[in-house]
């Protein structure tokens, strides 16, 4: 056993004071030679007084340039105290040449008890961290204090936690003024001097005049406390707007009221049957007088041919009127479409309606529409329906089959006008087509004895709602016509393609009362024939019917186009003559 102890290595005989170093195994045992406790404090003791003493020379010599030099330094007193003292002071004086310039910090000093030698037990009560209960000797009491602050053993020391900057000292700069005694403890705390520009004094921006008191510009600022609205007040304003509202709504009632019984306050019923007096200068005349009175004529004070004369040597000329029948011009047809296109645009149009009846059913704006069942998909619809029962769905079938024609039927019915639908619907298209332009026929016809073509001209000028007149003469016969354009398009169509003129025949006319009249016609030769003598517009129509007029002779046809002041036609049709023809 005592060889394989002396193998290993033994402790450290000079260990640093608060390190973990292991305790001698020696120390520990109960049945050891060790010295007793008592020399072995001693010892301690003495070690570290010794060691304290080399570093504080060594630190002496490096701090050449300190402030207290070393003749000054107290001497080494035989107390124990005293020695404590003058170590503490050299180990400070030393620490705080190599550290910042901050003051350092102050040690609290212990009690230390004369009778015993070991008066760095704590007085706490706490346990010391060497063995055997042996606490730090005093002259390590600040390594340990300045460790535990952080700027012991070479550490930085650990900043403090608020503003240092001389931006947020001025309100203690500005108190410093105020009392010099402060100053000085400014400077023994903080080691510097409040600069001369920081002084109010010495600030050239420095105003004394405003807020001439002590820190009166460093008022602190009030927060504006959260002003509620009064319970009602919007209420009030409504119910004050809704009042001034009604007021006005009684007072424009009264003055109605007033004015349809023919009470009027302000008026005087004297003053409404006077006329104005006339002005001195009609407007007109106003830019050539010089005075603005008709004596500048007297005077010769009218600016006539002055350089300020209204009346110039340029002509005015009159704003440009739209020829009155261009408005009726008929609007350009559209292009026709091919046989394809409308084929495609009647599948587009299908095509938006489906989408939007089916739109409406996801919506459930309509529902469903049943399925469309025939013949010929009714196996496939009905399933195993029709395979149970085929009879019965047949019939079902042919059920809806019929329900759908009726449908069908009873749709088209009731779109269908009726007479007096049918009716209206021709007068309002004849109305509309005669407020395009008033347009006018004026026909020559040399035989006029089939009463088929009498009957024709007459009735087609009536179902086409057209004015004029018809004169049977024995040397020509006229006919008159006036009406809108679709009208008139098929009027001339009448006469001058579907009426064969060149047929002759017995059979009943028609005269002017609308009676019926048989006229015997014999086979000629002479070919019969209708021309067109005139057409054009007309602003207003000459007649007010279309009637039928048999005349004798030349001059009384022309009295009775006279009347309507349009004996012009008989003049046309007479100079078209069967040469011309």
């Amino acid at each position: 056993m005592a060889s394989h102890g002396s193998l290993k290595r033994p402790p450290p005989q000079d260990p640093i004071p608060g390190s973990p170093t292991k305790k001698p195994r020696g120390m520990d045992a109960p049945g050891s030679s060790a010295v007793s406790a008592q020399d072995q404090k001693k010892r301690m003791v003495e070690e570290a007084r010794a060691r304290a003493a080399a570093l504080a020379a060594s630190l002496g010599t490096r701090a050449a340039g300190s402030a207290a030099p070393k003749a000054s330094q107290p001497a080494i007193s035989s107390s124990p105290a005293d020695r404590l003292a003058a170590l503490r002071a050299r180990v400070a004086a030393a620490v705080g040449n190599t550290t910042s310039t901050a003051p350092p910090k102050q040690v609290p000093t212990l009690p230390v008890q004369a009778h015993k030698e070991s008066t760095d037990v704590p007085q706490d009560g706490g346990r010391g961290r060497g063995g055997l209960d042996i606490g730090i000797h005093p002259a390590l009491l600040a390594d340990s204090v300045e460790t535990s602050t952080g700027a012991g053993r070479g550490r930085q020391a650990m900043k403090p936690k608020f503003a240092t900057t001389m931006a947020n000292q001025k309100i203690d700069i500005t108190t410093r003024q105020s009392t010099p005694s402060k100053h000085k403890d400014a400077r023994a705390i903080g080691g510097t001097k409040p600069s001369a520009e920081s002084l109010p004094s010495r600030n050239p921006y420095f105003d004394p005049n405003i807020n001439s008191g002590a820190g009166a510009h460093q008022k602190p600022r009030v927060s504006k406390g959260l002003v509620f609205n009064q319970k009602g007040k919007y209420i009030e304003q409504a119910n004050a707007l809704r009042k001034q509202a009604q007021l006005e709504e009684l007072k424009a009632r009264i003055a109605a009221a007033a004015r349809r019984a023919g009470i009027e306050e302000d008026i005087d019923t004297d003053k409404m049957f006077l006329r104005d007096k006339p002005p001195d200068v009609e407007w007109w005349d106003q830019g050539l007088c010089t005075n603005g009175t008709y004596e500048d004529i007297s005077s010769n004070g009218l600016k006539i041919d002055s350089q300020d004369s209204i009346i110039t040597v340029y002509v005015q000329h009159p704003i440009l009127l739209d020829p009155p029948m261009e408005k009726h011009i008929p609007p350009a047809k559209a292009l026709p479409l091919t046989k394809k296109e409308q084929k495609k645009t009647r599948l587009q149009a299908r095509m938006a309606k489906l989408k939007e009846s089916q739109a409406k059913v996801r919506l459930g704006l309509e529902p469903p529409e049943p399925p469309k069942v025939t013949l010929k998909n009714m196996m496939r619809v009905m399933g195993d329906e029709a395979v149970k029962d085929p009879t019965a769905v047949e019939a079902k079938v042919n059920k809806q089959i019929a329900e759908r024609l009726e449908k069908h039927l009873t749709a088209n019915a009731e779109r269908k006008l009726t007479k007096e639908q049918k009716l209206d619907k021709l007068h309002h298209n004849q109305e509309q087509d005669l407020a395009k332009g008033v347009h006018c026929l004026v026909f020559r016809i040399e035989k006029l004895t089939n009463p088929s073509h009498q009957f024709k001209i007459w009735k087609n000028a009536e179902q086409l709602a057209l004015t004029g007149i018809c004169i049977n003469n024995p040397k020509f016969n006229l006919v008159v016509v006036e009406g809108g354009e679709w009208a008139i398009n098929k009027y001339r169509k009448l006469m001058m393609q579907r009426i064969k003129w060149d047929e002759n025949g017995v059979g009943a006319g028609v005269d002017a009362e609308g009676d019926s009249v048989v006229n015997e016609a014999t086979s000629t030769t002479e070919l019969n024939s209708c021309t067109l003598v005139w057409e054009g517009d007309l602003k207003l129509k000459a007649f007010k019917r279309f009637t039928t007029n048999k005349c004798e002779s030349e001059s009384e046809a022309r009295r009775l186009l006279e009347r309507n002041k349009v004996e012009n036609y008989w003049t046309l049709a007479k100079a078209k003559g069967p040469t011309q023809t």
